[in-house]
């Protein structure tokens, strides 16, 4: 609604543009109160508490994405492995093998969880800049000359893997925890 009134103002005659100001201000005091319940919510809830704290320590998830991701990924108990959460998300890769043309380039298979990809990109974008893991990774998928919105994609995967590695762990993110293979 706050989107729909910041574009009739654009389009408004003079007369009620005082009347869509005053609405406009209701609507943030509405989403301000709304976040602060949100935010009592999980500070209240010992479980929610700790979850945001795991969250919290990778850089460039904050405090909206993380009320996103504890409110859409509630049991992640319920999936045995990080590839099924991103299929669940939607990140997949998804190559088109069937038809005339079988040479087309893998897309995102976007069948998943439109709200959850939607909450990554932003965080996406702030890791490449402030992340120095994501940094490096976003540097080698630019030197194979991959695009940008390729490399935000698979950022967004690689938060996904880094999520569900700390929040499984019980573990704080560590940039230079390096995984022991059997």
């Amino acid at each position: 609604m706050l989107t729909q009134e910041k574009n009739r103002l654009g389009t408004a005659h003079e007369s009620v543009m005082p009347r869509i100001k005053k609405h406009m201000e209701y609507l943030d005091r509405e989403i301000e109160e709304v976040r602060n319940q949100i935010a009592d919510l999980i500070e209240k809830d010992p479980n929610l508490r700790h979850k945001k704290d795991l969250l919290a320590s990778i850089p460039g998830i904050g405090k909206a994405t993380i009320a996103v991701i504890l409110a859409e990924l509630d049991e992640l108990d319920k999936f045995s492995h990080v590839r099924e959460l991103v299929a669940f998300i939607g990140l997949a890769p998804k190559e088109t093998l069937s038809g005339s043309s079988i040479k087309g380039s893998p897309r995102l298979c976007k069948t998943g969880h439109a709200r959850l990809r939607k909450a990554l990109y932003m965080p996406a974008l702030v890791s490449i800049r402030y992340n120095p893991l994501m940094i490096a990774f976003y540097q080698r998928l630019q030197a194979r000359g991959k695009n940008g919105k390729v490399i935000v994609c698979a950022i967004m995967r690689k938060l996904v893997h880094v999520i569900y590695g700390v929040l499984k762990s019980g573990k704080m993110y560590d940039p230079n925890y390096k995984p022991v293979f059997a």
